[in-house]
């Protein structure tokens, strides 16, 4: 038997398609009332009928861009608003964008990390008042293996995800209290639409975005006295070099 999370409210960002909706899809299937976002208006909505015919709970969609504070602070209120209190909070919007340092761009830097970085403060800063309120929840976020594994030509999102690292730590820290749980979990490479590409059928060797919407749900049903922080996931059997 699955988790049940019937009752529950959930935003997930970057959610019209990829890794964010597959974890959307899992926590409406469970019964959660879900926000599904994105920048997209056309993707979100037809994220949001999708996924209103496929799971038990209530799907809302809502346009929104992480980079913007007041798109983030109208994401969370609208939350509150349909649903009564926020439960759960996936940050799982992001952007690549890779180059190296002597030939970025001011405004692809810029892009890399208010989207990865600061528009993840933006929703847990409006999120956890709310979260305080239920009487605690979940914040998981989304980061990635080259949050420790740094390569050329990728300073910005290395960056961005070091970054999410030490940001989450902390943030465990300052709300285990308050009955939230932050989560952050590293996935390798995963077949989906990272960097403007497309899905690729001939990549069954990466991870699936199923695969880390399963490890999203564990995270929901895992024992109360213990807080698997931090979770590492990678492909079992990636091409030889």
């Amino acid at each position: 038997m699955g988790t049940n999370l019937s009752g529950k409210t959930a935003v997930v960002t970057g959610s019209s398609k990829g890794i964010g909706y597959a974890i959307a899809e899992s926590l409406a299937e469970a019964g959660a009332n879900v926000l599904v976002s994105a920048r997209n208006a056309e993707e979100v909505a037809r994220a949001a009928r999708a996924l209103n015919a496929r799971g038990s709970g209530h799907v809302v969609g809502v346009v929104c861009d992480v980079r913007e504070h007041d798109d983030v602070r109208m994401l969370i209120s609208r939350a509150v608003e349909e649903f009564g209190k926020l439960d759960i909070l996936v940050n799982n919007a992001g952007v690549g964008g890779f180059a190296p340092v002597a030939e970025m761009s001011p405004e692809l830097w810029e892009q890399v990390i208010d989207t990865n970085l600061t528009g993840l403060f933006y929703a847990c800063h409006e999120a956890i008042p709310h979260l305080r309120s239920a009487g605690g929840g979940w914040i998981i976020n989304i980061g990635s293996l080259a949050g420790k594994n740094a390569f050329p030509g990728a300073a910005a999102y290395n960056a961005s995800k070091f970054g999410l690292i030490g940001f989450s730590e902390a943030l465990m820290q300052e709300v285990r209290y308050d009955g939230i749980r932050v989560n952050y979990i590293m996935p390798g490479s995963v077949n989906t639409y990272f960097n403007q590409k497309e899905p690729d059928p001939e990549n069954e060797w990466k991870l699936q975005p199923s695969d880390l919407a399963e490890l999203v749900m564990d995270l929901l049903a895992f024992k109360s006295h213990a807080l698997p922080s931090r979770i590492e996931v990678r492909p079992s059997m990636p091409p030889r070099k």
